[in-house]
């Protein structure tokens, strides 16, 4: 392949990505709006139990990311990118047809623990983006996947609030037909990134979560970003964790209003991701897009803990979708600081880092949640759950600004070295 048509390959090979993960979470987004519902009428429709089961099913789901996402991290590294990719869409696929089948929670909650082994190949998805973007516009390409992260929730939610007009189940069925079509999408048409030369041998020591944490100590320049990745992905589950019992208990939203509040919710991060981080970043500078970014998350996240009507929650989601400036920068520092055979063990790391905010966020943000709605608070404060993000937030925008404060990031040098072709399927 020549140089000329190399930059046509790489872009090819980005939007098979972006198609993927973006049908991915189309598939996810599809049962958000039904899950907690069914949870709590399986619980007796106390929202206090409901909320307990909910923090237990989002933790057992974030251990098995945590298990297993350093695992596939690995196998991409030795096996390449596209089969991982692949096998994962096609086991998510079918463990939605089992929990569309499934009648009591032990066996719900056995459906939830497979998903979170057979939904861990978004790091692969971000070493693929590694291997084929250079440095200087990785930031952009990670925006690019938070955009297919928002586009997925455009449609997902929306579409799963409309076919829970027909039964509660048959979102479960109508993820579990996007997932096995995005198995055959890939299966046909996903290209390999990582050619032959550049894989290595697979280390079961590394490819387990502890291991591939152990990583991040190996590059002491990223382990500042790693904590910031945290306090991001723990503060991220006030929403992951609460939000649907949280604005039925405080706003009275139902199905339909959870789901398309979340589709407004998609539409803005896919413009601030597949958009503005391509305008803003070169513009403002990493540094600041970083800062500026956080502060707004900052901010959003406060009132959203402090709202006493719906309509003052639905107008700071602008200003709150701007923090998704942050996470792509944030990956951006990271991936220039570890060697390129090793991206995706990076992405594993993180995934895994991310994972054990997943482990601890849903039992602390739903504990937080049913302690300041029941009797026994001393006050209650049903939005507490944002509160407690927005101090998390608060503290990473601290870390942040120090650590960047002595970090050339605005201007950056290097060129990453990609590889020559993209192995064909």
């Amino acid at each position: 392949m020549d140089a000329t048509t190399q930059p046509q390959a790489r872009r090819a090979a980005v939007i098979f990505i972006f198609i993927t993960v973006m049908l991915d979470i189309l598939a996810i987004g599809v049962i958000i709006p039904v899950l907690p519902h069914i949870i709590k009428d399986m619980a007796g429709g106390s929202f206090i139990a409901a909320t307990h089961w909910s923090g237990l099913f989002g933790t057992a789901f974030m251990v098995m990311q945590f298990l297993f996402t350093p695992v596939q991290g690995a196998l991409s590294d030795h096996f390449g990118r596209r089969p991982v990719i692949l096998l994962s869409n096609l086991g998510l696929g079918l463990d939605f047809i089992l929990m569309a089948l499934v009648n009591t929670l032990p066996l719900l909650f056995i459906g939830r623990v497979i998903s979170g082994i057979t939904s861990a190949s978004f790091s692969t998805a971000n070493a693929y983006i590694a291997d084929v973007t250079p440095f200087d516009k990785r930031a952009a390409a990670f925006g690019m996947m938070g955009a297919a992260f928002g586009l997925g929730f455009i449609v997902g939610p929306a579409l799963g609030s409309t076919l829970s007009h027909w039964g509660p189940r048959v979102p479960f069925w109508g993820a579990a037909i996007l997932s096995l079509a995005n198995f055959c999408y890939g299966l046909f048409v996903l290209p390999e990134s990582l050619p032959k030369e550049r894989r290595v041998a697979t280390d079961w020591k590394r490819a387990n979560p502890v291991g591939s944490l152990m990583l991040l100590k190996r590059y002491p320049q990223v382990l500042t970003m790693a904590f910031v990745v945290f306090l991001f992905a723990l503060a991220q589950y006030a929403y992951n964790a609460t939000f649907v019992l949280n604005v039925d208990y405080r706003f009275h939203w139902g199905e339909q209003q959870v789901g398309y509040v979340l589709g407004l919710v998609g539409v803005l991060t896919a413009i601030v991701q597949g958009f503005l981080v391509g305008k803003i970043i070169p513009k403002l500078g990493e540094r600041r897009s970083l800062l500026v970014g956080t502060l707004c998350g900052l901010i959003a996240l406060t009132v959203y803990g402090l709202a006493a009507h719906g309509w003052v929650f639905l107008a700071l989601m602008p200003l709150g979708a701007l923090m998704g400036m942050a996470g792509p920068v944030v990956q951006s520092i990271m991936t220039r600081h570890v060697d390129p055979h090793e991206q995706g063990r990076l992405q594993g790391a993180l995934a895994s880092l991310q994972s054990v905010a997943g482990i601890i966020g849903p039992l602390l943000f739903t504990s937080v949640f049913a302690y300041f709605i029941s009797p026994k608070a001393p006050l209650q404060v049903p939005g507490a759950p944002f509160l407690l993000s927005a101090v998390l937030v608060g503290l990473a925008l601290v870390v942040a600004w120090r650590y960047t404060r002595d970090e050339a990031v605005q201007s950056v040098t290097a060129m990453s070295p990609v590889p020559d072709e993209i192995v064909p399927p």
